[in-house]
């Protein structure tokens, strides 16, 4: 019972838009006429070519499997020939018999005929062959030829690679050098014809780019994975593609014979075995890449589709446009009413009654708009401006300089120099942090510029020249809290900085009528005229409340400047690119008395 509920719940849901609106309805029922059979030839084909492509995918790689092998067999088969050339060469077989004892003479004649043997093998594989060594038990000694030269030890030991043909029981093997993933060793044993006792072994080290000519028959893309496993399941060589994850490891690691491919559920694994070897050859593609022709088709038949659905769309829009259009615009202007953004103006040739609430409802939203602007939007961009002014914090690489600083000069400086320089980073942060107002007279704004420039003078000392010009009866004028250091700190980031040479900064303060000029004058690198317009422009058009990173803008500057003495005031930018650049700020004569 509670079942059936639901499901009416849910269907009554669902069906509530289309039941509300006409149109909707129309138009639900045209898309649907469209989208079943595009939708249906779209899936037919989309399967059909994804048959296709994998069958073709399936017989193109299992015919490169075959060949891939064949040429490998062919290679090691050659690899094999070369070590039984060695094997048989009269003066091996003399060295490998021979038991009884020579003279000192006669054994250097046979160490050298060896190592000349095994010099000639090394140069016969051009530069695929990086190493050559034999290892004759009877006589302790092992030979080895590689590219630092070559050389004979006497080893009483066995050697590691004699134990594991032993231990594997195994004539031939093939192992990855753990120092080099790039090479491999391919190691026989030389057995005694008659009993097939081991009398020692011969090793060739190859470097895998030998065979990555035949590797490429496998059509390596970016998306194949290509491996080399030996008979014990171990990875030796892999040519191409992403590292196998641990699912797909565990259906190839003990695949043999082929060619042959598996299907699972992501995935084509092809294998061919190498016999004369023992060693596999594993390609895995991912289905999606075979499904990629297939999902070309189904893209196209869903363009088709969607281009079916528009036109249906078009045509049912058009069909109760013109009676639903007046009633739809007037519910979504109420529907989609902003207080704070500007609605668009009516149709004024409308003079019937949706016309008349149209008209009414606008000036209702503009008359509203006028009082959010200028009862709450003024005062919230004057108390974020205050608030903002309030904790602004000093610039932090200003501040670690200037401790880092400290700490030097309380070495190298007088108590009275150092405690100076504290007491001014200490005047600095009182003056942002405990004066709450959002006016600060000029005398109390030129004490915290000058506490900074004078932390500035410390850190550049005499490479820093620091003016000012004051007209003693404008300290009482009132300006906008920390409009004049943030103006002289973005003279030194932008400006200064990046000049060689000696610096300068001046500041002029100037009566001009019933305006106060305060003039903040470096020698820097000046603005280019192309930024320089920009910037003037924006300063003209934007009221941006905020800091840039950890400085105070002019953009903040400018906006506070206006919103406290009005639009006709603020800050004029001049500058001469490689000359240097002046800020001027005017603000009315206001006193704080």
């Amino acid at each position: 019972m509670n079942i059936g509920k639901y499901m009416n719940t849910t269907i009554n849901f669902i069906l509530q838009p289309i039941r509300k609106s006409i149109r909707t309805r129309l138009i639900v029922t045209m898309v649907f006429i469209a989208i079943i059979p595009t939708l249906a030839v779209t899936l037919l084909a989309m399967d059909n070519s994804r048959r296709s492509m994998e069958t073709e995918v399936v017989n193109t790689n299992l015919s490169n499997l075959k060949w891939t092998g064949i040429y490998l067999d062919q290679q090691f088969e050659q690899l094999s020939n070369l070590m039984y050339s060695v094997l048989i060469n009269p003066d091996m077989m003399d060295y490998l018999g021979d038991q009884e004892q020579k003279s000192v003479a006669e054994q250097y004649t046979e160490q050298k005929n060896i190592d000349n043997l095994l010099t000639s093998s090394y140069y016969s594989a051009k530069n695929h062959m990086v190493g050559v060594e034999v290892y004759v038990q009877s006589k302790q000694r092992i030979f080895t030829i590689n590219s630092s030269g070559s050389h004979m030890a006497i080893t009483p030991d066995k050697p590691y690679y004699f134990n594991m043909l032993a231990n594997m029981n195994k004539d031939l093997i093939l192992s990855n050098d753990l120092s080099d993933p790039d090479k491999f060793r391919m190691t026989r044993s030389i057995n005694r014809f008659e009993d097939r006792e081991r009398l020692g072994y011969i090793s060739f080290d190859i470097r895998w780019s030998m065979f990555d000519q035949t590797l490429d028959l496998m059509n390596k893309g970016a998306q194949h994975t290509i491996v080399l496993i030996d008979g014990e399941g171990n990875k030796l060589y892999q040519p191409a593609g992403l590292e196998m994850s641990e699912a797909t490891w565990a259906n190839v690691k003990d695949l043999r014979g082929g060619p042959a491919v598996i299907r699972t559920d992501n995935e084509f694994i092809f294998y061919n075995t190498n016999e004369l070897i023992d060693l596999t050859l594993i390609k895995v593609i991912p289905k999606h890449v075979v499904n990629q022709s297939a999902t070309k088709t189904m893209q196209y038949g869903i363009i088709i589709g969607l281009l079916s659905v528009i036109s249906t769309i078009i045509a049912a829009v058009f069909l109760g446009w013109k009676i639903s259009y007046p009633i739809v615009h007037l519910a979504r202007s109420i529907r989609g009413l902003n207080f704070m953004r500007k609605m668009e103006a009516p149709d004024r040739r409308r003079i019937d009654e949706i016309g008349m609430l149209e008209n009414k409802l606008y000036n209702l939203q503009s008359r509203i708009q006028e009082h959010i602007k200028t009862e709450f939007s003024m005062n919230l961009d004057k108390k974020s401006a205050e608030l903002k002014a309030l904790q602004a914090q000093i610039n932090p690489h200003f501040l670690q300089n200037t401790l880092q600083m400290i700490g030097s000069m309380i070495y190298t400086s007088t108590p009275q120099e150092s405690y100076a320089v504290i007491r001014s980073l200490s005047e600095m942060f009182r003056y942002v942090i405990r004066e709450p107002d959002m006016l600060a007279t000029l005398s109390a704004e030129m004490a915290h510029l000058n506490h900074y420039m004078h932390i500035q003078q410390q850190r550049f000392k005499e490479k820093l020249q620091y003016t000012v010009e004051i007209d003693n009866a404008l300290e009482h004028v009132l300006i906008p809290k920390l409009t004049l250091q943030p103006i002289v700190e973005n003279a030194f980031f932008h400006g200064l900085e990046n000049k060689t040479g000696a610096w300068s900064v001046h500041i002029r303060m100037e009566a001009h009528g019933d305006e106060v000029w305060i003039i903040v004058k470096d020698n820097g690198v000046g603005i280019k005229a192309e930024t320089l317009q920009l910037l003037e422009q924006r300063l003209q058009s934007e009221r941006d409340l905020w800091s840039i990173g950890n400085r105070i803008g002019l953009s903040n500057i400018v906006s506070r400047i206006k919103m406290r003495f009005g639009d006709s005031y603020g800050i004029d930018i001049a500058s001469d690119e490689f000359i240097g650049t002046s800020v001027t700020v005017r603000i009315p004569i206001e006193n704080g008395d």
